[in-house]
């Protein structure tokens, strides 16, 4: 049995996601698809709504094959610490994140729920593009 982190903002994250887990999963497999949301002013009914639907995708796409949960947190916190959280309290064997292509400014500028991931982790972990690449 291996159990699984996923972290989704997106229904296409979650597609990704789940194209990269459907040929490695298994009926004994747990997967646990993680929404955060910052809360307060942060966040609107949309991005409730956005959150709900990328963790359908994951619900539809990979629940006929292992067991599913899926978890939105609107708490405060931000996003990489849930994932984190959620991580840790499960003993998750893997977390699976998406990333996009940014130009070196806006990682400095902005920071990275991913980047962030990847730096306060010590479990293993798999890294996949959400665009196609050139």
């Amino acid at each position: 049995m291996t159990t699984y982190v996923l972290a989704t903002n997106h229904v296409d994250t979650s597609a990704r996601l789940c194209d990269y887990l459907v040929d490695r999963i298994s009926g004994s497999d747990e997967i646990h698809a993680v929404n955060s949301q910052r809360g307060g002013d942060k966040t609107d009914v949309g991005d409730i709504r956005d959150g709900e639907e990328a963790l359908n995708v994951v619900s539809s796409r990979l629940g006929g094959i292992a067991t599913v949960e899926t978890h939105q947190f609107v708490r405060g916190n931000d996003p990489y610490e849930d994932v984190l959280e959620q991580a840790e309290k499960i003993d998750a064997d893997e977390i699976a994140i998406g990333i996009r292509k940014r130009n070196p400014t806006a990682k400095v500028v902005f920071g990275s729920t991913a980047q962030r991931i990847l730096l306060h982790s010590n479990r293993p972990m798999v890294v996949v593009p959400l665009e196609d690449v050139e």
